[in-house]
């Protein structure tokens, strides 16, 4: 199984910096060619770890899929191209959701969870709210509580065997959302995606190794 791994690992491992470097130049070819590059990583790494061979598996690759069509139409600047990225992360969080309510259910680990996802919810929107436009603010919102349900939904696995994956991947994916907050409705700069992509695609890494784990 270490050599199948190794190269969607090595793909994402030169493709990811590139994409920070690109975007720190505003070079956007760069964006164009190492964003695609760096989603075909974590799609392949999914292929694998034997996604296809189990109901959460393919409930998973559902969900990383649905992610990798919001990475390419957020290449796009245009309002349209956002709310389809936005709905594309949307459907990729639910069938995450899924995914991890597959699993071993621990009630308690879920309901604990329950207070952390309600306050980054709570403080998201407080912080998001005076920067949107008034046709902006329901997908946000939308988006905000599907994300707050997913992290429930991960903090179930706790006790399994894949939860590091898991609950790590799915609070790495929901802070990387911040900064492409900031970057499309608070403040624009160079430092949003030197943090959040490495993040955001980092994540997705974890949960597409996940099924290792299984």
């Amino acid at each position: 199984m270490a050599e199948p791994l190794l190269a969607p690992i090595l793909l994402a491992a030169a493709s990811i910096p590139a994409l920070v470097a690109s975007d720190w130049r505003g070079w956007r070819p760069g964006r164009y060619l190492f964003k695609p590059l760096s989603a075909l990583a974590f799609l392949w790494l999914a292929l694998t770890t034997g996604t296809l061979e189990t109901d959460y598996g393919r409930w998973l690759l559902a969900g990383l899929v649905a992610s990798a069509l919001g990475d390419i139409l957020l290449m796009s600047e245009r309002r349209a191209a956002f709310l389809g990225g936005l709905a594309s992360f949307l459907c990729g969080h639910l069938l995450y959701a899924v995914a991890f309510t597959l699993v071993a259910g621990n009630a308690v680990f879920a309901a604990a969870s329950l207070l952390p996802a309600l306050a980054l919810a709570i403080w998201s929107t407080r912080w998001l709210r005076p920067h949107l436009d008034v046709d902006m603010r329901m997908p946000v919102q939308a988006y905000i509580l599907v994300i707050s349900g997913m992290l429930v939904c991960a903090a179930g696995t706790a006790g399994d065997t894949i939860a590091y994956f898991v609950i790590t991947g799915a609070w790495g994916f929901a802070f990387s959302d911040l900064a492409v907050a900031r970057q499309q409705f608070v403040i624009q700069t160079k430092a949003n995606p030197l943090w959040g992509t490495p993040l955001y695609f980092g994540s997705q890494m974890l949960l597409a190794a996940s099924p290792l784990a299984l």
